[in-house]
């Protein structure tokens, strides 16, 4: 699939997920086939005020690649500078965001509340796209609630405003990531729009990725948490549809030394006591479904260096084999 002149390299994306997508997993999905990565959301005044931490959720590295830079927003002059800013970051795509439903995040006018304002939602899509020469898109959800679903209103309206691509979370904001996706609202979007839409929500595998393009038409998927603990998770999707069949999950062995590559390169990146502490999230993502996971969680909790990593590892290893 194509956004503009940016090719990606496989229909499965990684999702732009606070706290969890940062350089670390970006490049570890990459490697494991996500045809496309997105940065964690920036805060567009954030980023024009020279917060420091705006500026380490930008950086993107070669592996990355297609990346898109994802801003939010409510002011469109805010979020115009911001955009140009991320420039000299070398994203491929500038992606706002129109769904969070985190309450510091709507409850600021950013993020999800924007599907409140569909015409400001617009205008700072054009802002963007008179500001950027790269393509420009938006990530939002069906709507505030049931009573206001809009998605349809607000992706023709980022279309006409320039958006080369939409991406929709098939939940609303007051649904959070609570169960039903509404897959409907996404095929919807999908012809209603001539630009390419991206579906997100509840897919984890192959079969799940191609029925979700089967019932909403729609040009390619975004995984999330099912990547958490799985980066694997777009090898699986990619080999399913190479050749139909679902592929079994890795072992044990694999799922370990991969957890260990990326808990090593997220201490490169971040020196190991910071990383550690990051690292707790991911291990105990990483061992979920495994025989102790409980007990193996309470361990997690306490790791310090990597060396206590590599210990958890081989005590995983060593007590599946038994």
């Amino acid at each position: 699939m194509d956004i503009g002149n940016v090719k990606w390299k496989s229909p499965a994306a990684l999702a732009p997920m606070a706290g969890v997508a940062d350089i670390a997993f970006r490049t570890v999905c990459a490697r494991f086939g996500a045809g496309y990565t997105v940065t964690e959301m920036v805060s567009a005044k954030g980023l024009c005020m020279g917060d420091r931490k705006s500026r380490e959720l930008l950086t993107v590295t070669a592996e990355e690649h297609p990346c898109a830079a994802q801003l939010f927003g409510d002011d469109p002059a805010f979020v115009a500078d911001a955009a140009e800013r991320s420039l000299g970051f070398g994203p491929d795509v500038i992606d706002l965001n129109m769904g969070c439903p985190a309450p510091k995040i709507s409850g600021s006018g950013g993020g999800s509340a924007l599907m409140k304002t569909p015409d400001l939602a617009a205008a700072i899509v054009e802002a963007v796209v008179k500001r950027v020469d790269i393509p420009v898109t938006v990530k939002m959800r069906t709507g505030w609630d049931d009573a206001s679903k809009n998605c349809v209103l607000l992706a023709r309206l980022c279309e006409e405003a320039g958006a080369a691509a939409i991406t929709v979370h098939g939940r609303t904001k007051a649904q959070m990531y609570a169960p039903p996706v509404d897959y409907e609202s996404i095929r919807m979007v999908k012809e209603s729009v001539k630009i390419p839409v991206i579906a997100n929500g509840d897919i984890c595998d192959g079969p799940s990725a191609e029925r979700v393009i089967r019932l909403t038409g729609c040009d390619a998927v975004m995984v999330g948490r099912a990547a958490l603990g799985r980066p694997w998770v777009f090898s699986l999707i990619n080999k399913y549809f190479e050749t139909g069949v679902a592929p079994p999950e890795p072992d044990i062995e694999f799922r370990m030394k991969t957890m260990l590559d990326h808990i090593a390169m997220v201490c490169s990146l971040k020196g190991e006591h910071r990383g550690m502490l990051e690292a707790r999230k991911h291990a105990a993502w990483y061992v979920k479904g495994i025989r102790g996971a409980a007990e193996l969680r309470r361990e997690i909790c306490l790791l310090k260096s990597y060396d206590d990593l590599k210990r958890v590892a081989r005590s995983v290893i060593a007590a599946q084999s038994e």
